[in-house]
């Protein structure tokens, strides 16, 4: 999934501004995501990849480049 799709989602889904969402961006720290956001972001960007990502793999996506790299390596 491309940066910009990515992008739309994180900035749908936490309300922050398209600026703030970059690859070293934290989803806690900057773009202030909290638990409920979170599961929220990760729902939405499995819908919109068409993966699952897993409950255990969550707690390592703490940037938006890991989610880049998440979803890269398990496209479907």
């Amino acid at each position: 999934m491309e940066f910009e799709k990515v992008r739309d989602i994180i900035v749908e889904t936490l309300g922050c501004d398209a600026e703030q969402v970059t690859p070293t961006a934290s989803l806690a720290d900057d773009l202030g995501a909290d638990s409920l956001a979170s599961v929220e972001l990760v729902m939405a960007l499995e819908e919109a990849a068409g993966v699952t990502i897993d409950d255990a793999d969550v707690a390592n996506l703490k940037t938006v480049g890991d989610i880049m790299d998440y979803l890269a390596a398990h496209k479907a």
